[in-house]
């Protein structure tokens, strides 16, 4: 890293897997210890509420959109550059051996979604794809074995082809009914 300031902008630090948490924390609480909030304005790890069923309960956690980084707006300088370098836990900038800024349009991209998915409705932690085989795990139908025909994203419902009593029926269920085999 050379003596030049860069532009104020969005860095993404890589982190070891896992790390993230506590490489947000220390970071915050590092920035605050060395007056560095004129240098770097945000620390983001970008995430979304999702629903998930285990033993028949419905639990909302967090799933972070990129695993393993963290987004900082901020000044990249020689002080701030070392700083996050010494942070247990940070593997480097994306873009080594000059940080590069993400362009305006991603940062908008991914500032969206975080807001979209803090502002609206936990989305299921299970993604379903049309061909793929299941089983209902719950209601009318439970422990009968389909096939996805079709899937609504928008309403987290699956249409699966289900053979009942020796007939294949279409059967309409939320993504939080079945599981995939």
């Amino acid at each position: 890293m050379t003596n030049t300031t860069l532009e104020r902008g969005w860095y993404v630090v890589h982190t070891q897997s896992g790390y993230e948490d506590r490489v947000y924390k220390q970071l915050l609480q590092k920035i605050q210890i060395e007056h560095l909030q004129d240098k770097i304005f945000t620390v983001m790890i970008p995430t979304e509420d999702v629903v998930e069923v285990k033993k028949n309960k419905k639990k909302i956690s967090k799933r972070k959109f990129f695993p393993g980084y963290i987004l900082l707006d901020m000044r990249v300088d020689e002080q701030t550059y070392w700083f996050i370098k010494g942070i247990a836990g940070v593997s480097g900038f994306l873009g080594e051996p000059r940080p590069t800024p993400l362009p305006e349009e991603e940062v908008k991209g991914i500032l969206e979604l975080t807001n979209t998915a803090a502002e609206g409705k936990p989305r299921p932690a299970v993604q379903f794809e049309k061909g793929e085989n299941i089983r209902i795990i719950e209601g009318p139908f439970r422990h009968f074995v389909g096939i996805v025909e079709d899937v609504n994203d928008a309403k987290a419902k699956i249409k699966a082809m289900v053979t009942i009593f020796g007939r294949p029926t279409p059967v309409e269920l939320d993504f939080l009914q079945v599981e995939k085999l």
